[in-house]
């Protein structure tokens, strides 16, 4: 079977309800908290991606017993300071940037060095943002060009709290040291710069020692030693990241309407809303609750008549980090020219996304302009692609994949989309929707 797909027909209005599988950064940071919990944990809805197995690998590889029975999983946690060290284990973080900077957090006890890798995706990215701070708790590192993966990492008995300014907007570096703090003496203390907080309500849940300040432009964050944790039980809800394709697909779809069932709707989670919005989506969270901090509901989205160029403002940035490649088809059939700026941070995702995101527009026919940190977009109201596009080599990044089948069922062409086994990494069944649109 050829790892490609082929679309070449544009799909027509529709109205649809459908549900998305669980959320990647929740179903990660549960792994790893219920790895360090005393007693056995339950998940339902668990997103079993390629990130998120590599994730149970990692804690099984680390003297953790879990059981997978069809939507549940059941983890034996083995306390905070229970993982089974031994000499020369490996622990494969995959394409997860999640998980490698995660779990090199909660390491830095260990007595033997791990040495933690990831596929070549995984491996340009940069890990010295983590291994920084962490190095100051009193850990040791080892990193390939001194940023790189893989990296081997030798922990210390006797860690110390430290003091870390996070200003970059990334959750994943921000919640590396939250881990890292919960092992060291004292209190750790961390300036964040806002990104998405779902490790910080798992915390507050489960009543660890944690104290957040929020103020407008970052949190402050008190984080000390934690000696137990309890199990916790979860049912993982939808991933918004996910439903992002759906709701551009909506949005690029005349005459269409969608609700996504069961999302997770986190405050710092919600800038592809704020600004489809602005764009003049019709966008509403119905049926919302608060389930263990985190904020729920079905999501209605309905087709404009017209797309609204935007501006888009900075501060929204971290909130819709993962979901700009499909903002910006929005903004390429949008009546106006499109701007976003401070977005550096793309580049430095599973693929230069920024570059890609151009790459993608301008294959498409899309006058774009675009430096190392921003994008301007010249929208064409009346687009439609008469030509053949062909994606390949993009480092297997599987949004670079979903956003193309986005662009092609919502503009037409003939597109051959490689590698389409990408979707493995966060959305498994993202084909299998894809077909109810087309129904």
């Amino acid at each position: 079977m050829p790892n490609k797909i082929i679309l070449k027909k544009k799909i027509s209005n529709f109205y649809k309800k459908i549900f998305i599988p669980g959320d990647k950064s929740i179903s990660i940071r549960w792994i790893l908290i219920s790895s360090l919990a005393s007693g056995i944990s339950k998940a339902e809805n668990l997103l079993t991606s390629h990130d998120v197995m590599a994730s149970i690998n990692a804690i099984k590889k680390l003297g953790v017993k879990v059981f997978i029975n069809k939507n549940i999983c059941k983890i034996h946690g083995v306390g905070v300071g229970g993982y089974k060290y031994k000499k020369n284990i490996i622990i494969n973080a995959q394409n997860s940037g999640t998980l490698g900077r995660l779990i090199t957090g909660i390491l830095i006890d260990t007595p033997f060095p791990i040495k933690i890798i990831g596929d070549k995706s995984l491996s340009r990215r940069d890990f010295r943002r983590i291994t920084e701070p962490l190095s100051k708790f009193g850990a040791s590192f080892n990193l390939k060009n001194n940023s790189k993966l893989p990296l081997v990492i030798k922990g210390s008995s006797k860690l110390k709290s430290i003091k870390f300014f996070e200003n970059k907007g990334s959750a994943q570096c921000k919640s590396s040291v939250i881990f890292g703090g919960i092992k060291a003496e004292g209190k750790t203390i961390i300036k964040a710069k806002k990104s998405r907080n779902h490790t910080e309500l798992l915390f507050q849940h489960l009543k660890l020692p944690i104290k957040i300040k929020k103020n407008k432009n970052f949190d402050l964050i008190e984080i000390s030693k934690v000696d137990k944790i309890k199990p916790i039980n979860y049912k993982v809800p939808s991933d918004i990241s996910s439903g992002a394709f759906f709701i551009a697909l909506t949005a690029l779809t005349k005459n269409s309407k969608l609700i996504i069932k069961n999302v997770n709707v986190n405050p710092t989670r919600i800038g592809v809303i704020t600004i489809l919005k602005k764009m003049g989506v019709e966008i509403s969270l119905i049926n919302r609750k608060i389930y263990k901090g985190e904020v729920i509901a079905d999501i209605f989205v309905k087709s404009p008549k017209n797309l609204k160029s935007i501006n888009c403002p900075s501060n929204l940035n971290s909130d819709a980090i993962d979901e700009f490649l499909v903002i910006f088809l929005i903004a390429a059939k949008a009546s106006g020219v499109s701007t976003f700026k401070d977005l550096g941070e793309l580049n430095k995702k599973e693929s230069p996304r920024l570059r890609w995101g151009s790459k993608i527009l301008k294959m498409m026919g899309v006058k774009v302009i675009t430096t190392n940190n921003s994008i301007k977009i010249f929208g064409n109201p009346n687009l439609k692609i008469n030509k053949k596009i062909v994606i390949q080599k993009y480092l297997k990044d599987h949004r670079v994949f979903m956003t193309s089948v986005i662009a092609a069922l919502s503009f037409g062409g003939e597109w051959h989309i490689h590698d389409k086994d990408a979707v493995e990494t966060s959305f498994p069944n993202f084909l299998k929707i894809v077909n109810i649109f087309k129904k």
